[in-house]
Order: structure tokens, then C-alpha cells, then sequence
């Protein structure tokens, strides 16, 4: 089994495209979170997260998407919009409150048109410090996204607090 996971971006018709191609996890969520913050930088405000082939998330990779989600909310303007999910990922999106805060749709959605790339994206920071922060603010938006979340993920924060503080 290939365990190996990309990220391809491209921007079309005022949309940022995301592609997760394989499981979305800590290891490719630092790539996204800089890549999003980069493009809302330079003006954009609507985002596409494509998972038909990702088979699955992990806290961290849907904290990194609340956390977009979230910061398009507080400029008042722009969405995140997540398509083409199988119900395994539809399922932990709506455990954790995050339909309320962006956009599911498991119709399938064609890009085939849009002109994605891979992207230099890159595993998780070599920095243990630098990785354990993003897992930290990821999980720190999912509790920002629902508040129910605190309770599944207050060890999980009390822990990469923990860590961090040690680590600094």
C-alpha cells in the first residue's frame, strides 16, 4: 500500500483549488496551512478542497481546514467549500461541527479543466518545534470552529502545549 500523500494547488475562475491525493494528515497540513495563507495574502478568498482521492483525515489536516475556514470568516468575506468526499470524511467533518462552518458536497465535482500542479507543499517541518505548533493551532481551530470539541481534544492541546513549552 502506498502511503505516500501530494498535495496539487491551481487557481481557476477566482477559486483556490486543493487536491489531497491520499490521506490527509499531519504530514502534509504545514504545506496547506502556508500555501492558504499565502493566497488569502495576495487576495484570494474562495477555496477548494478536492479529497476524491483521499480515503481519510486525522485531526490535525481537518484543524488545518477550520483554521482557513476560520480566518476567511474573520476578513468578513470568502469560503471554504470541500468536495467530492466519500462518507468515511464526511463523517468526521460533521462529528466535529465543521459542516457548519464550511461547505460539503460528495457530488462528484469535475476539475479536470482546472490547471493543478504539484506542489512543493513538503512534509511536515523538519523542526519538531515548528511541526508541533501547527498541530497545536489546528487543533486549537477545530475547538474555535465548535466549541463540543474541547472536551475530544483537551488532552490531545494540553499535551502539544506541554511539548512546546518543554521544547522552547
Amino acid at each position: 500500500m502506498n502511503t505516500q500523500s501530494s498535495i496539487l494547488v491551481g487557481c481557476a475562475n477566482r477559486f483556490v483549488w486543493i487536491r489531497v491525493e491520499g490521506k490527509g494528515s499531519f504530514l502534509n497540513s504545514a504545506g496547506v496551512k502556508e500555501f492558504a495563507k499565502e493566497m488569502v495574502n495576495r487576495g484570494h478568498r474562495e477555496f477548494v478542497v478536492d479529497l476524491r482521492n483521499c480515503p481519510a483525515m486525522d485531526s490535525t489536516f481537518m484543524g488545518t481546514m477550520a483554521g482557513i475556514a476560520l480566518r476567511l470568516r474573520e476578513l468578513g468575506q470568502g469560503h471554504l467549500h470541500v468536495v467530492n468526499l466519500n462518507e468515511r470524511n464526511s463523517d468526521l467533518l460533521c462529528n466535529l461541527g465543521l459542516d457548519q462552518l464550511f461547505s460539503l458536497d460528495a457530488a462528484p465535482v469535475a476539475n479536470n479543466s482546472i490547471p493543478l500542479e504539484q506542489n512543493t507543499l513538503g512534509p511536515a517541518p523538519a523542526d519538531r518545534q515548528a511541526q508541533t505548533r501547527t498541530m497545536l493551532e489546528a487543533h486549537e481551530a477545530l475547538v474555535d470552529a465548535d466549541s463540543a470539541n474541547l472536551t475530544k481534544f483537551k488532552d490531545v492541546l494540553d499535551y502539544l502545549k506541554q511539548d512546546l513549552h518543554h521544547s522552547e
